[in-house]
């Protein structure tokens, strides 16, 4: 049937429906109507969005590709299929722009984009107050399906939740190398390491973080951008349900009614780690404490490697990760103390005012880190530690505070010297590629084949 001969069934010209069938005019639905009863199928089959055939697929995900702005920068012209255009011809053309597409996105994946994405999201948490009330919400329903009302949450109650999402938690020794965790979404299976990694949740906390990416509606990341913006979800998923909002809130908040707000017993009260705690400490402080703090993951080298921003140092693109803290600030004066089994406190005079911090230094089998802490003056009335008498003063960024050496050893050394740099294995390594960046797909997809067979 032609488009005029339909036309004239239904009352309209065919040029109309050529521009309806063109995706240029959209179509009432009494013309729906009309035109499904006159072709003879329902209405729900014209509304379906899902193709009628392999055929009909092929030819809509050829269009689209050759709308996207990666064919369009090649300035090539657009193939429309003909009936005389084979299935297969369809199916390498599709594929040829398959390939094309993720090649482009390995392409944008550099360290400078990954840097440059890491800001900005970084940036944009702090207009939240580094809050998400939508990811709290989701994770009260969970707890509250498995009825966890108060404490520290059991393997048990994690278990239970992931059999409410339809998963089965399995331990294993071969996990891919590149992978913290594997979800079987066929086989409705989570793999997971026999023992915790050392500086995460833990066992508990990659469960939930591997569930997250199902309950927040994830699909595959298109960007860098995209997968550090879900990654920073599922950790924040994770920190909620492990540390629940309503709990957290009354504990914190009778903590600052006491004047006694501590990282520790905080992390004490819900069994995680000090990292967990601090983190989650952020996300709830501005919004239900009325404080304005930051927070920093510190290396014994005194490079940032993780940060909640209220005064770091950065570089010219505005990323801090990397970047130098002061060796006058808690979060490296506190690696000189012999007893590191509690919090260290400090002042610390800055440029842009004095701040109070409390830093925990942790161990891991590559280097010595610390965490910390901190809020302005004005709010350190509500902390613990707040009558430490340690307090230093800070210039930085000016050179002069604490990175060029006193003129009496520049002296005494300049010339008469010589030192092996360390060279950072990733300073030459390319942004990991693959489907999920840092991922060894095929050694993935071999992981999954092999134990799917076992199951069977």
């Amino acid at each position: 049937m032609t488009l005029d001969q339909l036309g004239e069934k239904i009352g309209i010209a065919g040029s109309q429906l050529s521009l309806m069938e063109n995706g240029r005019r959209e179509p009432r639905l009494t013309l729906l109507s009309s035109i499904a009863a006159s072709v003879g199928v329902q209405l729900s089959d014209l509304l379906d969005e899902a193709p009628p055939s392999k055929r009909a697929a092929l030819e809509i995900e050829l269009d689209r590709a050759q709308h996207s702005s990666v064919y369009a920068s090649l300035g090539l012209p657009s193939i429309r299929p003909a009936k005389g255009t084979s299935d297969e011809t369809l199916e390498a053309l599709v594929g040829l722009h398959h390939e094309l597409a993720r090649r482009a996105r390995e392409a944008i994946a550099t360290p400078e984009e990954a840097r440059r994405a890491n800001t900005e999201l970084r940036q944009h948490m702090r207009t939240l107050d580094n809050f998400l009330p939508e990811i709290e919400v989701v994770a009260e329903k969970l707890l509250a399906d498995v009825g966890h009302t108060t404490g520290a949450l059991t393997h048990r109650s994690v278990s239970r939740i992931a059999e409410k999402l339809g998963f089965e938690l399995v331990h294993v020794h071969d996990l891919p190398h590149s992978a913290r965790s594997v979800t079987d979404l066929e086989n409705g299976r989570i793999y997971l390491p026999p023992a915790s990694i050392p500086g995460g949740h833990g066992l508990r906390g990659m469960a939930l973080q591997a569930m997250a990416h199902r309950v927040l509606g994830h699909e595959t990341p298109v960007t860098y951008a995209d997968f550090l913006q879900q990654r920073l979800e599922i950790n924040y998923f994770a920190a909620a349900v492990l540390m629940p909002q309503r709990q957290s809130v009354e504990f914190l908040s009778q903590a600052k009614a006491d004047r006694n707000i501590a990282v520790e017993d905080f992390r004490d009260a819900f069994g995680v780690t000090h990292e967990a705690a601090a983190l989650r400490f952020t996300n709830l402080a501005t919004r239900h404490l009325d404080l304005e703090v930051h927070f920093l993951r510190v290396g014994d080298d005194g490079a940032v490697s993780k940060a909640y921003e209220l005064r770091l140092p950065v570089d010219v693109t505005g990323s801090t990760e990397g970047q130098f803290v002061c060796r006058h600030w808690s979060a490296r004066t506190a690696f000189t103390r012999t007893n590191r089994t509690t919090e260290f406190y400090q002042y610390t005079d800055t440029p842009e005012g004095t701040f109070f911090d409390s830093t925990q230094t942790g161990t891991t089998a590559a280097e010595e880190f610390s965490i910390t802490i901190g809020v302005p003056f004005s709010h350190s009335k509500w902390f613990r530690g707040r009558e430490t008498s340690n307090r230093t003063v800070s210039t930085c960024p000016d050179e002069n505070c604490c990175r060029r050496p006193e003129s009496g050893l520049a002296e005494r050394w300049t010339g008469k010297a010589w030192s092996s740099a360390k060279l950072h294995a990733h300073i030459l390594s390319p942004l990991p590629s693959g489907t999920f960046p840092g991922v060894d797909d095929r050694e993935l997809y071999e992981f999954l084949e092999a134990h799917s067979a076992k199951e069977v």
